[in-house]
């Protein structure tokens, strides 16, 4: 059973890693000479990355980025929670409703993260027919810690039935 533990507190981190990285760093749209994330743009000029802010016209409708850049932060604090609230259930709540908490504030972070990339997929970038242009590995980054959320909280409610 410790070794259990072990292995699930290993993919709640590595999930809580993966959702920072999607949402703080700078590569959810990619081309040769634009990183797009959901905070800010950075074009290459003369070799040189520089910072800009994100288009306000029609392609980045500001109520829905503002609704990814939510769902984005919202799946970070819930997943950090998660990890500090199943710490705590570990050692002070009785076997049978030990690791619900846990399941709940870690089932909200995979909501919220699948919100935050399906909003993203459905109403950025559409109108960008670059054939060198993709998603990148931010947007990668947080479906797999959808994944990741998802299969961490259908553990802790199955835990929540075991008596080790």
């Amino acid at each position: 059973m410790l070794i259990l533990l072990a292995l699930i507190v290993a993919i709640h981190i590595i999930g809580i890693i993966l959702l920072l990285v999607a949402t703080i760093d700078n590569a959810w749209w990619v081309t040769d000479t634009v990183s797009t994330d959901v905070w800010a743009r950075w074009i290459k000029t003369d070799g040189v990355w520089n910072y800009t802010d994100l288009p306000t016209h029609s392609a980045y409708p500001q109520d829905y980025l503002q609704a990814v850049q939510a769902s984005a932060v919202l799946a970070c604090i819930f997943s950090i929670l998660g990890i500090f609230v199943f710490l705590v259930q570990l050692f002070t709540l009785e076997k049978g409703r030990r690791f619900t908490v846990s399941g709940i504030f870690q089932l909200l972070a995979c909501l919220c993260i699948m919100i935050a990339a399906s909003i993203y997929t459905d109403r950025f970038h559409l109108d960008e027919a670059n054939d060198k242009a993709s998603y990148g590995h931010c947007y990668i980054l947080a479906w797999i810690s959808f994944a990741l959320t998802f299969i961490s909280s259908i553990t802790y409610f199955v835990l929540r039935k075991k008596t080790a």
